[in-house]
């Protein structure tokens, strides 16, 4: 996978907290930056999940769609790149 540079600035305190992250990961700091990203993006997409459902709970829907498409309605509507 290519990789680009990206250049942070960070106070002394979150540089020493990434420090500390990074030492208990036993990884880079690079790659603790890498996997706190992900995690991050990974939560974001449970937050949406999460919201479609309670607008789905929300909506009086007489005729309910099966799972499959279901499923393939709030992938488009709520993940990157999708209808909203």
């Amino acid at each position: 996978m290519a990789t680009q540079r990206l250049d942070v600035r960070l106070d002394q305190e979150r540089r020493r907290k990434l420090q500390e992250l990074a030492a208990e990961q036993d990884a880079p700091v690079s790659e603790t930056i890498r996997r706190l990203i992900d995690r991050a993006y990974e939560d974001t997409l449970v937050a949406r999940r999460r919201r479609a459902a309670h607008e789905l709970g929300q909506l009086e829907i007489e005729d309910v769609p099966d799972q499959a498409t279901l499923n393939r309605q709030l992938e488009g509507a709520y993940e990157p790149g999708g209808l909203s």
